[in-house]
């Protein structure tokens, strides 16, 4: 799994038909600290996420287990919007 930031969108109006229906989302890869670490993922979102949120993605094929990806042809899936992480027995709101 991989910590991220939802920072844009893809629309593509032509796509594989297992595809249809599905909503990509531009996530750069975040530290714990929230802060950028240089790479980005299109991840499909089967969580209902928007634009600014932190989220958990998932790639290769465990990003085909949730009920959305399975048997598509999907790479990386948000998988999880983050509340809080706890770290050290500190709470970080990342909202």
């Amino acid at each position: 799994m991989q910590l991220g930031k939802i920072v844009g969108t893809v629309v593509s109006t032509q796509k594989d038909e297992k595809l249809e229906g599905m909503k990509f989302h531009i996530v750069k890869f975040v530290d714990l600290d929230i802060k950028p670490t240089g790479g980005f993922v299109i991840a499909v979102d089967s969580v209902g996420a928007g634009l600014g949120e932190v989220v958990l993605t998932a790639a290769g094929s465990s990003a085909r287990q949730t009920w959305l990806t399975k048997d598509k042809p999907v790479d990386a899936v948000i998988m999880a919007i983050v509340d809080v992480l706890e770290i050290d027995g500190e709470k970080r709101y990342v909202k």
